[in-house]
């Protein structure tokens, strides 16, 4: 079965156009639908979903704590399945159907929902990343605004960064409150080149990290390579795709990474000696910080630097 939160349209696999109905997407939508799961035939193995900005949350989260396997996927996946099926008209009752079409053929693996705590940090985390934007925007407008209107913006900048200061706040109580979320934290910042803001968002963007294969991680996150190979023909290969704000992020922390991290600033020098052009060599740096934290969340472990354990 397969749910649409944004358009409320909901289809089970296995049947034709006519089997899928309308909801609202609110509580007492979801409770229908939750009504609807526990038929007397069995729950279904997997409820399959397209990401909506966050609206698919609550049907996510309670379809989750009824015990059902849920799969939130990208809707670009989505849209190209119909495609390939030659659905080209796009509407919630061919959504729902393709969706259902789709968790039959792919079988797509469950997704971690995160629970009350993790959702909150989630929510202070994007609002913070709103107040950089619109800082950042000020700024740019601050370099041409005439004198007449300069000084409202400075007074805008003002307030934009104390609400950022107030925000760091409540991140740091949000952590700080949470014994799971304190502790993973500390483990992730004992690695050099990890500071607050990207602990906090792969805390907040990537619970899958410790959990999951190196390789996995990697494409999850959209830094790892895929080939573009066709015939006699090798193409380039290109990093594209996952998750942007942990992948920004991420970028940050290995710049910092390859000034202060012995491990990593080793490795990126060899690269560079190698001929590697830089942005291919900090890509390749933002592998292996990732799969460092990887391994430090799997086996919650600290930071050992392999430099200090050599004789």
């Amino acid at each position: 079965m397969c749910v649409l939160p944004g358009a409320s349209a909901f289809g089970e696999a296995g049947t034709p156009h006519g089997g899928s109905f309308v909801v609202a997407n609110d509580q007492e939508g979801v409770d229908g639908i939750l009504s609807r799961l526990a038929k007397p035939g069995g729950s279904p193995k997997l409820v399959v979903m397209e990401a909506t900005g966050r609206y698919e949350r609550l049907a996510a989260t309670s379809i989750a704590a009824a015990g059902i396997s849920v799969a939130v996927i990208n809707p670009r996946q989505a849209r190209d399945f119909a495609k390939a099926m030659g659905r080209l008209a796009k509407t919630d009752k061919i959504d729902a159907f393709v969706l259902a079409r789709f968790a039959e053929a792919i079988e797509p693996e469950a997704s971690v929902i995160p629970d009350e705590d993790a959702a909150a940090l989630q929510g202070i985390l994007a609002r913070r990343r709103q107040l950089i934007e619109m800082l950042v925007s000020e700024g740019n407008r601050l370099q041409m605004a005439p004198k007449a209107l300069a000084k409202r913006i400075r007074a805008h900048v003002g307030w934009l960064e104390k609400e950022i200061g107030r925000t760091d706040s409540d991140l740091d109580d949000a952590i700080e409150n949470n014994a799971a979320f304190k502790a993973s934290g500390s483990l992730l910042r004992s690695v050099p080149g990890v500071g607050r803001a990207l602990s906090r968002t792969l805390l907040d963007e990537l619970p899958e990290l410790g959990g999951i294969t190196h390789r996995r991680l990697c494409a999850l996150v959209g830094v790892a390579p895929f080939n573009r190979d066709s015939g006699q023909r090798s193409g380039k290969r290109e990093a594209w795709g996952g998750r942007a704000p942990v992948r920004a992020t991420l970028y940050m922390g290995a710049l910092a990474a390859t000034r202060h991290n012995p491990a990593i600033k080793e490795f990126c020098q060899r690269l560079l000696d190698a001929g590697k052009p830089r942005k291919v060599a900090l890509v390749a740096c933002m592998r292996k910080l990732l799969s460092i934290l990887n391994a430090l969340m799997r086996d919650r472990s600290i930071w050992r630097c392999p430099h200090a354990l050599t004789p």
